[in-house]
């Protein structure tokens, strides 16, 4: 696996970094109008769609930052696997969260016309909620010892 990064994959680091509510218009220099979009939470298609939950998910960020881990491009296809830190006033009570995951992403005519995220739910938001926090460490712990 390639360490350095591919300049495709250096555009999309870049642009999450620097993607926040104010600058949603910049999508279309990123992906295709008929983009596939899908993450542990959602499946969408189209950038309209796309736009519509970026701009959603924004909305109340704190602070989103991505350190690219390892890539590789060939061709039309790449893979990022990243460690993603946010901060969201309704997770954790804003604290800073760390989340590690990957994506999976196919270009055409430039840009991305398939974008597939891959990361653990509990790392993200469950574990950071009160209630169902503790009942999934009550699960994962029950998991470990074999129960």
């Amino acid at each position: 696996m390639n360490t350095a990064a591919a300049p495709r994959i250096e555009q999309f680091l870049a642009f999450y970094n620097g993607l926040s509510s104010q600058n949603m218009q910049k999508l279309p220099q990123l992906y295709h109008a008929d983009v596939s979009f899908i993450d542990p939470v959602h499946e969408l298609h189209g950038r309209t769609a796309l736009t519509e939950y970026f701009d959603h998910a924004y909305a109340r960020l704190l602070h989103c930052e991505f350190t690219g881990l390892q890539q590789m491009e060939q061709g039309e296809h790449g893979f990022l696997s990243w460690q993603m830190q946010f901060s969201h006033p309704a997770i954790g009570k804003g604290k800073t969260i760390i989340v590690h995951g990957c994506s999976v992403l196919r270009w055409q005519d430039g840009l991305i016309i398939y974008h597939r995220d891959y990361y653990d739910l509990n790392e993200m938001v469950y574990r950071h909620l009160p209630v169902i926090g503790w009942l999934t460490g009550k699960v994962k712990q029950r998991m470990a010892n074999g129960q």
